[in-house]
């Protein structure tokens, strides 16, 4: 159902079951999938894709232009997949060229109020960011991550899988998988261990992850040093080579 008081373009892909509420705004160029649900004054700009069964609650800006000094109005674009929740607010911008020129949210994603999401960011799937929590340019979050309210991730940092960060956390870092964050600037503070237990990880999986980061972050080791005595670990558990290899390939560096 699209309200009569919504303003929708003419070139707009809307699936059946779409649901667009008062005074909301749909550009030309915007794809909606079937039982999105779209609230009122929210604001949907060109080149976004939007796919099933999102909710999208009032005052957001959903696909608006990049805060990239360089943009002069070239064709970039915002992927949301499906079954997100999108809280009242928050702000989701296009890619730049300066980037992949694309900004992609996954799927299963709570997002809630104030939260921002800047261009080129890459967001996996089951992340939770919690009030206000928000991402300079380039950011990448893992699945299941979830931020605290008021975190701030610096441009071109990773946050790993499973990762949480604490309330008002800033990130200037790479955050590895699994691990816990906070503080300004962010520190370690061991494992998210709950959180892995309650997403059902193996005891054995959980003790391997107990020493690899006991590895990286308690033995006084350099990072080079850390990286070859993971290696044996990671051969025999999934979840530290997922560590090792995110370790690996920091380019900013990781939390200290």
């Amino acid at each position: 159902m699209i309200d009569e008081r919504a303003l929708v373009g003419q070139n707009v892909k809307i699936r059946p079951g779409v649901t667009i509420g008062a005074f909301s705004i749909i550009e030309d160029g915007v794809a909606i999938d079937e039982g999105t649900w779209i609230g009122s004054h929210v604001v949907v700009r060109r080149n976004t894709s939007i796919g099933k069964n999102n909710k999208i609650y009032q005052f957001s800006s959903i696909g608006e232009d990049p805060q990239y000094a360089g943009y002069k109005n070239e064709e970039t674009y915002l992927s949301i997949g499906n079954s997100n929740i999108i809280r009242e607010f928050c702000t989701l911008h296009r890619g730049s060229p300066a980037g992949s020129g694309i900004t992609h949210i996954g799927d299963n994603n709570l997002i809630m109020a104030y939260a921002h999401i800047a261009h080129d960011s890459t967001l996996g799937n089951n992340i939770v960011f919690a009030n206000g929590a928000s991402l300079a340019g380039h950011v990448v979050i893992g699945d299941h991550a979830i931020l605290g309210g008021f975190t701030l991730v610096h441009q071109f940092c990773r946050i790993g899988t499973h990762a949480m960060t604490g309330i008002g956390a800033i990130c200037l870092k790479d955050v590895p998988p699994y691990v816990l964050a906070s503080g300004n600037t962010a520190i370690p503070h061991g494992l998210n261990v709950r959180g892995l237990r309650r997403s059902k990880f193996s005891q054995e999986s959980i003790s391997g992850l107990q020493e690899a980061y006991r590895i990286l972050y308690r033995r006084n080791l350099t990072r080079s040093q850390a990286l070859s005595k993971l290696q044996p670990l990671a051969d025999s558990n999934i979840e530290v080579a997922v560590f090792l290899e995110f370790v690996s390939g920091t380019s900013r560096g990781i939390i200290r």
